[in-house]
Order: C-alpha cells, then structure tokens, then sequence
C-alpha cells in the first residue's frame, strides 16, 4: 500500500482489493476526510443491481472516495450521485469523449458504458456521516470478456492509452468540487439542472422500458427526475406519468 497527499486530498493505491468500497468501509475509522483509495487490481468489483464490475489489472480506474457532505440531510442524498456523475462527464469531455449521465448515475457514450459509479452513505443522527464512491471507469482496456452487453473504453474511442496515475488526478479534480458545491441549496440546484441537461435518453425522444414491479414493457418518454432521485417517465400509450424508484424500472437497449 502506497500513500500521498495533493490538494488537501489523501491518496491510497493499493496493489489489489477485492473491491475498494468494501475496503474503504472496513477501515473507515482511519481514514481522513477525504481519502481517495484506488485499487490497481480489483477482484470483486461491484455495480449497481449486484453486479461485477469487470476491470482488467492494471489497465482501469477503479477508486472510491471518501467523503464527508457537510449538512447533508439524508433527503438530498441523491446529490452526491449527481456531483460524482458529472464530474465524470465533465473529465471525459476533456478527452474530446461526449457522455451522458444514465440514470441513475452510470455514464455511456451512445449505448454504451463506460463508467460504474455504486454510493453507500453512513447516517448519524439527521445527517450524513460519510459517503462511500466507488467509481470505476474503462481508461486502457481494449477487450471485455464478461457477458456486459455493452462496454467501451476510452482507449477505444481516443485510439489511445493513458497514464492512469496522471487521470485519477485529473478526475478528481472534477469531481471534488462538484461534491463541495452539494453543501448549499444553491449548489444542489445548479447540479440538478446541470444533471437534466445531460441525461442519457432524455431528449424527449420514445424509448422502450420494463415496468420491474409489472413486469411489462411499455414505450415511453423521459420527463425528468426529482431531486430526490426518483425518474419521471410518461407512457406514451396511456399519457400517464410514472415515477419510479431504483430498480423499479429498467431501460431496454
């Protein structure tokens, strides 16, 4: 395990985890705020839903940060997906890669992924104690052996490879301040306009999904998503609006 400081940051790289968000919950109690730990090789990475994470050795980001919201009430919790997941965006697009925020927080470029983000929050009283961010990105990896339907790196899209030491810097520095700005009302609201505007399929445009709850398919348009997390979908059979919860519904490719 190596270890250093930039930008008021701590830095962990550790040889190999089995994921970096459960090592980051077993040793929480000595870490500092905020503490970014990167695994070069993870074992048993997790995605949303209780999926793997594939990711090579060697050849990803694979990271979680430890964060403390200050003020946070349990309520706006969601602002944390949102800051995480535009910070991503934002440091892809310097990469001249357009992506869009799939909701809730994973990042594809077309129909395709190339970034997992899973969040766990510890609460203390009313508010947030600390947050977990497992974040783990496709920089170098050229092929993917798992039965993902649709991953895509950055290597493939830039037709290059990249230092990761240099990119784990320059991603948190688009994430970190966008996890400050969560600490104000005003903060909050300027990351929800900013997560509208660049979520995937929310262009107004028809698309399929499944009704998880139902069990049925149905087409529909994506009206919005309310702070508090939940999506706004309108049938376009029936012009109902229906708003659904994580896992409550899923998007059919």
């Amino acid at each position: 395990m190596e270890g250093y400081r930039m930008e008021n940051i701590e830095y962990i790289v550790l040889p190999e985890a089995d994921s970096t968000n459960t090592w980051c919950r077993e040793h929480a109690s000595g870490l500092a705020l905020p503490t970014v730990v990167r695994a070069v090789a993870q074992s048993a990475g997790r995605g949303q839903r209780g999926n793997s994470w594939e990711s090579a050795p060697g050849q990803n980001l694979t990271f979680s940060i430890v964060w403390h919201p200050e003020g946070l009430a349990p309520a706006d919790q969601f602002s944390i997906s949102e800051a995480t997941a535009l910070g991503v965006v934002d440091y892809l697009s310097r990469h001249g890669i357009e992506a869009k925020v799939k909701w809730p927080n994973d990042i594809y470029v077309g129909d395709r992924k190339i970034c997992g983000i899973l969040i766990e929050h510890s609460l203390m009283g009313s508010s947030l104690e600390r947050s977990v961010i497992g974040v783990g990105i496709n920089v170098n990896q050229k092929e993917f052996i798992s039965d993902a339907p649709n991953p895509v790196s950055m290597c493939q899209l830039a037709r290059k490879e990249f230092d990761l030491d240099e990119e784990l810097g320059a991603v948190i520095s688009e994430i970190a301040p966008l996890l400050e700005a969560v600490s104000s009302a005003a903060g909050r609201e300027a990351l929800h306009k900013k997560f509208l505007a660049n979520l995937w399929r929310g262009d107004g445009g028809i698309y399929l999904f499944r009704d998880v709850k139902e069990n049925c398919r149905f087409a529909g348009v994506i009206e919005g998503v309310e702070p508090s997390g939940f999506l706004l979908v309108k049938d376009n059979e029936t012009g109902n609006l229906k708003k659904y919860a994580f896992k409550e519904v899923e998007f059919i490719l």
